[in-house]
Order: structure tokens, then C-alpha cells, then sequence
């Protein structure tokens, strides 16, 4: 077996391969530009026609941009009131802007542990958590898998609160043949580079509630009731503040960029699932990592292609796994520290270990391998040829 690069042996890439990148190309570059020499570079039409088309391919009502996907988040939290004393349930391996958008609005985030196979949200510690202050709770499709929404709806119906989408790994995605985007009271997206769309910056929520999206649009844009276009189409200046809003907007610019991308979304997504079918079967053979497990009820969108290692009969722990992989050119990462695990939340709420044991351990074991659509070939192979590398000589 040949030598692992981080010991001084020969690297199976000279530079390293990123775990995700944009996708951008002439046409989406044209039609920034075209926006650039218009009349309207934020607040205009391309803003309106961004909705219009994500909405109609998520299969939502409505759909409302912001400036980035933890804005989405923050925009959900404030259309459903969510305030001091309120709590809202959030699973604890996900990013922690899932947990933040919470405090931003003044409640409480509480966290519910993960089922050991996907790292969904588990609907029975969903429930375990529900009090008489819970007011919503946030699922993350996490890695690009839905969660099981039929179980979160009834619990979410029976007890009289929202659900809310942090479908941000997932667009592209279903659930039992529904598009992922219209499985919740709200759903939240980003658009940073590494998602299945960019915008460069930027992320949209989507309802089929008429109310909870004009308390958004209203939000994005520091609490006025009207924007500069709509002004500007009556001629008018009048404007009010009616409620403590934020700037969220996302421009005619990346709107524009977004429009494109979103037509080759399909494409993106198919690229990424064959890239994980390699995957799967590549490392089938190994005793020693395995990928996450996939519902047959759901389609992934494969944001993240996770692997778990198994640390029983490794020689390491996993960071000396990232390490090796790291230095074979191979961009690894992982996705995430448990949120109640961060110093911020262990002093505020007294969070810590034991708390969420599965997500806990998961997070000992889990990394997360290089997966974008302009991938090539090779670029699939030097992954798997690392993968094997490294997990040969460190196997126990």
C-alpha cells in the first residue's frame, strides 16, 4: 500500500478538491450583465420573476427572496411571531443558523436528538420536547434527505403549531413524490456556492400562506409596507414603517443569476445523485465507513455525501482521517458540531454532552466528501482512491 501523503508519501491530487463549488457559465454570466446595463440593478423586475419561477418549481404559492438563507430562517421566525417566552424546536445537527434565527426573534430554541441511520430529526424526540410554550418546529433535510414529514405534520396539527422547512440541503428533493418546498407551513433555502443554486449570496422561503408572505416581504425591507418599484409604478413617495423590519433584499443582479441557474437545478441534482450512486458502490466494500442511510420514500438531493466512519476498527479518530484526506488533495469537511455543543449555547442554556447522545456520538464519526455537479470523472476517482488510502492504512 502506497504511503499516506501526511506521512511524505505521493498525494493522489497535487490541489485540492473542493466538498462543493458554484456552477456558473456564460449564459448565467450574460444575464447579469444584461441586468447591469438596466434600469434596475435591486427592487425590480427580476426580483418579482425569481419568485414566480422557484415557486412554480418547488410547487409553493409564493415564494419570498432574502439576502441568505439564515435571513430565510429569521424571516419565517418573525412571520410566525415567534417572541420572548416562546419555544421552537430544532434538531441539534444542523448548522447553527438553524438554532440562531430562534434567538434572533427573542424565544428559545430546544433541541431534539437525531435518528442514528440518516441524522434526521426524530419525530419521537420532537415530541418528547413539546410543551405548552412550543410554538413551531424546524426540521433540516439534512445532507439533501426530507425529513419524515407525514409524522411531523400530525404532531405539528395535533398540537396546534407551525412547521418550518430548513430545507436548505434539500432543493431539488421530494418526499413520497412531493417536491421538496411545499412540504411544511414554510420552507427556507439558501443560495450560498456550495448549494444546489447560487445567487452568490442569498435565500428564499416558500408558503402557500398569502399573510405569512406579505409579513415577510414587508420584514425584508425594514418593516415598510411598500418597495421603490411599487413607488415607482404609481408614482408615488408615500411610505410607512409598520413594524421593525430589516434590510434582506436580494437584488435584480442575483435574481437574475438565479433565474438560470435554476433551469439547470434538474440537471445539478441528477449530476449529484449519479455522482453518489459511484460513491455508494465504491465504498460498499469497506468495513469501516459507510455512507448515511436513504429511505425509499425519499428522493436526495445530495447537497452533502456524508460518510460515518466506524471507529471500532480504526486505528484514529476522525480528525486524523480528515487530516490524511486533507492531505491528499481531497477538500474534505464536516458537517456539523452539534449546535447545543457550541460554547456560545453551553453558557447561555446550560447545554452540553448527554444532552443529545445520538447526534453527539454522530458527530465523532461523520465527514463529509467532495460533492458539485462539475465534478469530472477524475476528480470522482481521486476521492474514492484517497477514501480507500486512507481508511486502508488506518484500519485496525
Amino acid at each position: 500500500m502506497a504511503d499516506l501523503a501526511i506521512e511524505g508519501g505521493r498525494p493522489v491530487r497535487k490541489t485540492i478538491l473542493p466538498y462543493g463549488r458554484q456552477n456558473v457559465d456564460e449564459e448565467d454570466i450574460r444575464a447579469v450583465v444584461a441586468v447591469l446595463r438596466s434600469d434596475w440593478l435591486t427592487t425590480g423586475p427580476k426580483v418579482q420573476e425569481f419568485e414566480e419561477a422557484f415557486a412554480a418549481a418547488v410547487g409553493a404559492r409564493h415564494a419570498v427572496t432574502v439576502s441568505n438563507g439564515t435571513a430565510a430562517l429569521h424571516a419565517a421566525m418573525y412571520a410566525l411571531g415567534i417572541g420572548p417566552g416562546d419555544e421552537v424546536i430544532v434538531p441539534a445537527m444542523t448548522f447553527a443558523a438553524t438554532a440562531n434565527c430562534v434567538l434572533y426573534q427573542g424565544g428559545t430554541p430546544v433541541f431534539a436528538d437525531v435518528d442514528g441511520e440518516a441524522l434526521l430529526v426524530d419525530p419521537a424526540q420532537v415530541e418528547r420536547r413539546i410543551t405548552p410554550r412550543t410554538k413551531a418546529i424546524i426540521s433540516v433535510d439534512y445532507a439533501g434527505q426530507s425529513c419524515d414529514y407525514d409524522q411531523l405534520r400530525m404532531l405539528a396539527n395535533r398540537r396546534g403549531i407551525k412547521l418550518v422547512a430548513d430545507a436548505c440541503h434539500a432543493l431539488g428533493g421530494a418526499y413520497k413524490g412531493r417536491l421538496v418546498g411545499s412540504l411544511a407551513d414554510m420552507s427556507t433555502f439558501s443560495f450560498h456556492p456550495v448549494k444546489h443554486i447560487t445567487t452568490g449570496e442569498g435565500g428564499v422561503i416558500t408558503t402557500d400562506d398569502p399573510t405569512l408572505a406579505q409579513r415577510m416581504r414587508i420584514f425584508r425591507n425594514h418593516g415598510i409596507t411598500s418597495d421603490h418599484r411599487q413607488r415607482e409604478a404609481v408614482g408615488g413617495w408615500f411610505y410607512e414603517m409598520a413594524d421593525l423590519g430589516y434590510n434582506y433584499r436580494l437584488t435584480d443582479l442575483q435574481c437574475a443569476l438565479g433565474l438560470g441557474q435554476l433551469r439547470k437545478l434538474a440537471s445539478f441534482v441528477a449530476r449529484r445523485q449519479v455522482i453518489a450512486r459511484r460513491y455508494d458502490t465504491a465504498f460498499a466494500e469497506l468495513k469501516v465507513a459507510h455512507p448515511l442511510a436513504v429511505r425509499p420514500d425519499a428522493a436526495h438531493a445530495y447537497h452533502l455525501y456524508v460518510l460515518a466512519l466506524d471507529l471500532d476498527r480504526l486505528r484514529v479518530k476522525r480528525d486524523a482521517v480528515f487530516a490524511a484526506l486533507r492531505a491528499e488533495g481531497i477538500g474534505v469537511n464536516v458537517h456539523y458540531i452539534p449546535v447545543h455543543l457550541h460554547p456560545f449555547y453551553q453558557k447561555r442554556f446550560g447545554t452540553g454532552l448527554g444532552q443529545c447522545p445520538v447526534a453527539e456520538a454522530a458527530y465523532e464519526r461523520i465527514i463529509s466528501l467532495p460533492i458539485f455537479p462539475a465534478m469530472t470523472e477524475g476528480d470522482v476517482e481521486d476521492v474514492i482512491a484517497a477514501v480507500r488510502k486512507v481508511v486502508g492504512a488506518y484500519t485496525a
